[in-house]
């Protein structure tokens, strides 16, 4: 069949400056990374807090995120890299692709809370700051899968249908060039996330915890029906990928909070939520 309209795929995603490769897929997460970073300071600017911390608190939430996503990649796909025939030290190659966004939430957490330990800064007022810039950094890393082709959705004939080099389509579908560009509707849909929190933020006075868990709840109803589209490998559980479980988990506990907490007592000022945590000075650069 004549494709009438497509979206391209980027001709490499790797470019070579002497030995060093540049790769694009690394280039949009820490393009990400420092999107979030901007934003962050922003708001945390904006409660009464020091925005310099908010590097401190980076350079320990990030290696741990990064390790953390990688870790849920390996660990939900281990027939990737352990089954015979398979290269075991792939597992450690995070440049072609595979970071699993709850395990980086998850680690990417526990790297936060001691940078906010550090500089004596209450995790839960960090957390609800950082919650539009973390969705932002998700909408941009994703353009890292475009430069991979890798994570695309089921094949499609829609004018916006992504094409896919014959070297990266699935063996089931090696004719077939175009996909749905799953890459590009969860990046929609985080930016429109974005859009959410922060009109949230402005609209109502969010007890602590409570603009972190819409990002959850928010991100999760999206990440659900892109995962629907997808048809790249994963592992099932009922019939379901093993992400949409974990979505649908993290949803319902997100909603669960949200409900939950919907009339306790709200903070007298939202300032006051960036102030140090008693007894824990806040260290100044």
């Amino acid at each position: 069949m004549q494709l009438l309209a497509y979206l391209p795929s980027p001709s490499q995603g790797v470019w070579h400056l002497g030995p060093v490769p540049i790769r694009a897929y690394a280039l949009c997460i820490l393009t990400g990374i420092a999107a979030a970073v901007w934003l962050t300071r922003k708001r945390w600017a904006a409660l009464g807090g020091n925005p310099e911390a908010v590097a401190d608190i980076a350079v320990w939430a990030v290696p741990f995120g990064i390790l953390g996503g990688r870790l849920y990649h390996v660990i939900t796909d281990p027939e990737l890299y352990f089954l015979p025939g398979r290269q075991p030290i792939r597992a450690l190659y995070i440049w072609d692709g595979g970071l699993g966004i709850w395990g980086a939430v998850a680690l990417g957490a526990v790297g936060a809370w001691i940078g906010c330990r550090r500089r004596g800064i209450r995790l839960s007022a960090y957390a609800d700051a950082l919650a539009p810039g973390l969705v932002l950094a998700q909408a941009i890393g994703r353009w890292g899968n475009y430069f991979n082709q890798e994570l695309y959705g089921n094949p499609t004939h829609l004018p916006w249908g992504l094409l896919i080099d014959p070297a990266h389509r699935p063996a089931t579908t090696p004719d077939i060039a175009t996909y749905q560009p799953t890459f590009l509707y969860e990046c929609l849909w985080d930016l429109g996330v974005v859009l959410l929190l922060l009109w949230a933020d402005r609209r109502f006075t969010l007890r602590p915890w409570r603009l972190f868990a819409l990002y959850v709840a928010a991100y999760t109803a999206g990440r659900g029906w892109v995962e629907a589209l997808r048809d790249d490998h994963a592992n099932h559980i009922l019939g379901l990928r093993l992400n949409d479980w974990t979505s649908l988990i993290v949803f319902t506990a997100a909603c669960a909070f949200l409900l939950l907490t919907r009339r306790t007592t709200e903070p007298d000022a939202p300032a006051q939520a960036a102030q140090p945590v008693a007894g824990l000075a806040e260290e100044q650069s």
